[in-house]
């Protein structure tokens, strides 16, 4: 303790650690002394660009302006993901941050849907979510009335500096240079000190290992096993490139795949990020890279950087008195957006937990437990999209439609496909409609209905679905087109 202010050390700078750094300073910072290690000539991955809507009520949490953070970050709009070819080569469906139709306690808007269907009164799922339907139409705004669910694309270097600044205004202090050795305690094993080639020492309470894949502390120092899931999740290797802009920027991701693996397009406001991830037991790097430079559009403004990477999660996210953010916790491929988001519940856990009193096994219990079901539940629903495909053209495609997966996983499935029921586990990431999409949209079709929707008559039925799509054509009807919204948000107009 340093005048009755715990010490943090936080090794690493990046998103992770500039995250880690801004949320714990902006909250706790008159408990805490915190510096964080950093050297400019180690990079970051950094491709990190699509985010999810649980990042807005983060920002809210640091109480950061919206329109400041669009425009330090060159960041765009996004209202979900469109995949192409997962289900079959030439099909597309799209997965909505959105609520689709309305729900009763007894059953989900799924039930009516499917009843609609079968008596050809009910047009698209999509129809009857606004999100989806803005999105395909390149429209998005924000209003009073409007309740659209929306996260961002954006450039995780600038947003990195922008939580920088914001930490530093708190009193974070930065300390340029590499970690030589890390010293701890003979007895308990607990990191007591970083050493930098410097010469310089950092003396921490608690340390928090933003260090990327190597796991420089929690791995390296404290050897705490990791859990590989790559029988799952068989794609092993991405290779990343930045273009020119060709087109205006859509307010959504794409996510193409391809015969090993799939690809992403990512539209920021002057730029695109785009990659391949891919199995290298499938697909050699050199394939990929030829694949991927005919793929894109417009000029390249960077040469393709290949990133290698294990999936699966460290056995504890806390071990001692160090505690992993980011890469250095595990890592799921970029499908669904999850990792920045992973960054920020991993320090809003801590500071939910966070350890005034001294470290207490039950407190590190917990927060291993959380960090645990979380890294599980997105993993589960990211393996959904390689198993629930009808794609056998390649050794990759069968090899994925034929693996044995997870029995939670297994069980949702099943579940779904007997009785249109997709249960969410009580602070499950993704939601039900989420999970709906993503069956409906990889062919996981229910075989039956709830009996309850049988007793609507037809015109009751049909005036419900008729009613909830034309509120949504309404509402798009006042919508701008996402480009022109963005000038006149970031007044560039």
């Amino acid at each position: 303790m340093s005048g009755g202010k715990t010490k943090v050390v936080i090794a690493g700078g990046g998103t992770a650690g500039w995250i880690a750094a801004a949320a714990m300073s902006h909250q706790m910072g008159e408990l805490l002394d915190i510096i964080l290690v950093e050297s400019q000539e180690i990079g970051t991955v950094g491709v990190g660009e699509a985010t999810i809507p649980p990042m807005r009520t983060f920002h809210r949490l640091l109480g950061i302006n919206e329109q400041e953070f669009v425009r330090a970050t060159n960041a765009t709009f996004k209202l979900g993901i469109q995949f192409e070819n997962w289900k079959q080569i030439g099909e597309k469906y799209f997965h909505s941050f959105g609520v689709t139709g309305k729900q009763t306690i007894i059953t989900d808007f799924i039930h009516f849907w499917l009843r609609g269907r079968e008596l050809g009164v009910a047009g698209e799922f999509g129809d009857y979510c606004l999100e989806y339907k803005a999105a395909l139409q390149g429209r998005f705004s924000l209003n009073s009335q409007s309740k659209i669910n929306y996260a961002f694309h954006l450039d995780a270097g600038r947003y990195a500096s922008f939580l920088r600044e914001r930490a530093e205004a708190c009193g974070v202090k930065r300390v340029e240079g590499k970690i030589a050795q890390i010293n701890q305690n003979p007895d308990s094993g607990c990191i007591t000190s970083l050493q930098l080639e410097s010469g310089q020492e950092l003396v921490g309470d608690l340390f928090i290992d933003c260090t990327g894949m190597k796991g420089l502390l929690i791995e390296q120092t404290l050897q705490t096993g990791f859990e590989e899931w790559g029988h799952w999740l068989p794609c092993d290797t991405a290779i990343a490139i930045q273009t020119e802009p060709t087109e205006p920027p859509t307010p959504y991701t794409k996510s193409i795949a391809h015969h090993a693996g799939w690809r992403w397009k990512i539209p920021l406001q002057s730029r695109v990020g785009n990659g391949m991830v891919f199995s290298g037991r499938h697909m050699s790097n050199d394939e990929a890279k030829d694949m991927l430079l005919s793929s894109v559009e417009g000029k390249t403004l960077t040469e393709p950087r290949v990133i290698k990477f294990k999936t699966g999660r460290r056995k504890k996210s806390w071990n001692k008195n160090c505690i992993a953010m980011g890469l250095a916790s595990g890592f799921l491929e970029p499908l669904e957006s999850t990792s920045i988001h992973m960054i920020m519940t991993a320090v809003t856990r801590l500071l939910q937990l966070f350890p005034h009193g001294g470290i207490k096994q039950s407190i590190v219990d917990e927060y291993n437990n959380q960090a645990e079901s979380e890294y599980e539940r997105i993993r589960d629903f990211i393996i959904l999209h390689y198993k629930a495909t009808e794609r056998d053209d390649s050794p990759f495609w069968r090899y994925c439609k034929d693996m044995e997966i997870p029995y939670g996983l297994k069980h949702r499935m099943d579940l779904f496909k007997d009785f249109g029921r997709s249960n969410q586990v009580e602070g499950e990431l993704f939601r039900l409609d989420s999970w709906t999409q993503v069956m409906l949209g990889q062919g996981v079709v229910p075989s039956s209905y709830h009996p309850m929707v049988a007793l609507m008559p037809e015109s009751g039925l049909q005036n419900f679905l008729g009613s909830i799509a034309a509120e949504v054509d309404d509402n798009i009807a006042m919508m701008s087109m996402h480009e022109d919204f963005i000038k006149r948000y970031c007044n560039r107009v």
